[in-house]
């Protein structure tokens, strides 16, 4: 496993993609996991170039862990696999979202969703 996220265009993701990212000072990107066929969303993870190279043409969902300083592959140790449908750059090139099957619980803490357990109350 890596120890640094890869640089821009320092990986094999393609060039007409990364040209078009807008990434944060440390080169990451926010990207949401949504379950693909009910909307829910799942969790959010930082993906630089390599995550989403890899995501790209794995299927799996490869995200870099900040606390870590590494990548992991959703369901690698859990079980809780996110198998990909889809990925879309929002309008601004600063998010991404992932539309997955997730198998399990999408949340380090065994919940089904990283909001389930933390609703605040409304005004």
């Amino acid at each position: 496993m890596s120890t640094t996220p890869a640089a821009p265009g320092s990986t094999a993701l393609a060039p007409e993609i990364a040209a078009r990212l807008k990434r944060t000072e440390e080169g990451l990107l926010p990207a949401v996991a949504q379950q693909y066929d009910t909307g829910e969303v799942l969790m959010l993870g930082w993906m630089d170039d390599e995550a989403l190279h890899r995501t790209l043409t794995t299927g799996r969902c490869t995200y870099w862990s900040r606390s870590r300083r590494e990548y992991w592959v959703k369901g690698d140790t859990s079980g809780h696999v996110q198998r990909v449908k889809s990925v879309a750059l929002d309008c601004d090139g600063d998010t991404l979202l992932v539309k997955v099957d997730q198998t399990g619980a999408a949340c380090h803490t065994g919940d089904r969703t990283c909001f389930d357990a933390d609703v605040l109350p409304l005004a």
